[in-house]
């Protein structure tokens, strides 16, 4: 039997409109059992519960990331991370360094590299790669996952130094030489590299393309459960209790199952099936369907479906409904059809199934919205709350559509320029200050009635809901004479928690501190409406509790 929790001396923010304001919480099981002032909720505690001081800091519901990655996320906490490397010879320590202190002549991986990492003027390319590491294979992925860079030794390995069609959207960028640069935009075009790594390419095809992987060894599944184990701890150290794993495969279900039934899952995860654009209709009936009514408890769901349309504005690969400003001509392309796109909408809705699809450019967002559109027409159905992930750029028409068609906007508040990893302002160049207005317009979807969720997109930006939060409220406008964007404080906690629960179809169980519902609690070390934005980095989580169990305690 859990231990009953009395949680006291709080600021509780319940985000619960009823009573949005306590100083103490009881938990028995895992649930809420009451919620109100010292006295009265300490009285109601059984002498065995576990008594836990917040010292008047802020309690609020648990987390929760509607966007992340949890297995790419997992295998990067091991990896070298080159998040604020500048500069040729940065770039040549911490790899060579790394190199140094992982032996061997398999490929190395490194993540989180800008685009302008050389300098705002010169691309990365495989030439700077071999000069570092000339004899032994090297991936390299930018912050964004979109775009990596591989040394002549990994091109030649995997087959790709003199290019290969890998696809509609994914480009292995050649040079006038004939020979590939080491570019390589879009999964398609880096996974052949991937493939070198020690699992056989398991790390990727299992983890954020949708893919299954085949040979899996018992060895393979206990090291990968593993690492997914240690992802959703440090998820739960930062008093997040439940994320939307976007990864979209059966084989990390059938891992996080494992886990489960091991260990118990200390964070909640709902994961949707990842449809691609060379899938038949079938897989939705015949895999999503099953998925769904397979996996349907509170701790572990699979009842969406996710898509990609396009790729992401620093590569060009993002869908525009007009050219980019300094690519005359270009607009981008979508990855799936509109015939095509509207189709599995269709199917998708029919069978009861929330869509969630990655949508950067205001052309791909307008595909999305006239699909949604045409399974509403098709079906009748409006209540399943449609989701469009990313939104970096929405055309001023598109805005109502939000509400009209009961669509949800899901945001990564560290996606918005000049945040992590746009050190060389690509968004702005290629956005063009016309545009500008309407680039992650929060503030302009909110007023227009959007639903709103927050996330990170893990390993894109960094997880911690306190540094999105923190730079959610910092955001200044991308120029002077653009909107401001920013919401305030309730505004993105709520984002983070009732309406992360309520895209969920989980609003009358979870995303609130009230009686009746899931115990799924984060104590802070400080009071989050007492501490300025600019000082949130002083605060940290203290406890974090999911289901009723602690996941977490600070030192």
């Amino acid at each position: 039997m859990t231990q009953a929790i009395l949680i006291v001396n709080a600021n509780v923010k319940t985000m619960d409109t009823a009573q949005p304001k306590a100083g103490a919480v009881l938990i028995e099981g895992n649930r809420i059992v009451a919620v109100g002032e010292n006295d009265a909720i300490t009285a109601l505690a059984p002498v065995s519960a576990l008594r836990l001081d917040a010292r008047q800091a802020t309690v609020m519901p648990g987390f929760n990331d509607s966007h992340v990655h949890i297995f790419p996320g997992s295998v990067g906490l091991t990896q070298l991370q080159l998040d604020g490397v500048m500069g040729f010879e940065a770039l040549k320590t911490a790899i060579q360094t790394y190199a140094a202190n992982t032996p061997g002549d398999g490929l190395l991986i490194a993540k989180g590299c800008s685009y302008v990492v050389i300098s705002e003027t010169e691309g990365l390319a495989r030439q700077h790669l071999d000069t570092i590491l000339p004899n032994r294979p090297l991936l390299i992925m930018a912050f964004d996952h979109h775009t990596a860079w591989a040394n002549t030794a990994s091109l030649k390995a995997a087959d790709i130094l003199h290019g290969r069609d890998v696809g509609v959207g994914n480009t292995i960028v050649m040079g006038e030489d004939g020979l590939a640069t080491g570019e390589l935009r879009e999964s398609s075009a880096f996974g052949p590299v991937y493939d070198l790594a020690a699992g056989g390419g398991r790390e990727f095809v299992g983890a954020a393309t949708g893919g299954e992987p085949d040979h899996v060894t018992e060895a393979n599944r206990y090291a990968d459960m593993t690492t997914i184990l240690a992802g959703l701890n440090y998820c739960a150290s930062l008093g997040i209790t439940s994320i939307q794993n976007m990864d979209g495969n059966h084989y990390q279900l059938q891992l996080l199952e494992a886990i489960e039934q091991a260990h118990g899952l200390p964070v909640r995860v709902r994961m949707p099936f990842h449809m691609k654009n060379h899938m038949p209709l079938a897989d939705l009936e015949q895999k999503a369907a099953v998925w769904k009514k397979t996996y349907a408890s509170d701790t572990l769901r699979c009842d969406a479906v996710k898509m990609f349309m396009d790729g992401v504005t620093e590569s060009a690969t993002a869908l525009f409904v007009d050219d980019y400003a300094d690519i005359p001509g270009w607009k981008g392309e979508a990855l799936f059809s509109a015939e095509q796109f509207n189709s599995i909408c269709v199917t998708a809705t029919r069978l009861g199934m929330q869509i969630a699809v990655h949508a950067v450019g205001d052309g791909a967002v307008r595909m999305v919205l006239d699909g949604y559109e045409a399974a509403i027409k098709a079906t009748g159905i409006k209540t399943l709350r449609h989701r469009v992930e990313h939104i970096e750029l929405i055309h001023p028409d598109d805005i109502s559509r939000f509400k009209e068609l009961g669509v949800v906007a899901s945001m990564q508040p560290i996606h918005a320029p000049d945040g992590p990893g746009d050190e060389g302002g690509a968004v702005r160049q290629h956005v063009g200050t016309a545009r500008f207005p309407y680039s992650f317009a929060w503030r302009q979807l909110k007023d227009a009635g959007a639903r709103m969720v927050f996330s990170t997109d893990w390993p894109v930006s960094p997880l911690d809901p306190l540094v999105s939060l923190q730079y959610a409220l910092l955001r200044q406008p991308v120029a002077a004479d653009a909107p401001d964007h920013r919401l305030d404080l309730d505004a993105l906690l709520h984002g983070y928690t009732a309406e992360g629960a309520w895209v969920e179809f989980m609003e009358d169980r979870k995303g609130l501190i009230k009686p009746g519902y899931l115990a799924d609690i984060v104590i802070l070390t400080g009071d989050i409406d007492a501490t300025p934005a600019e000082a949130f980095d002083t605060l940290a989580v203290a406890v974090t509790i999911c289901n009723g169990t602690i996941t977490y305690r600070g030192a």
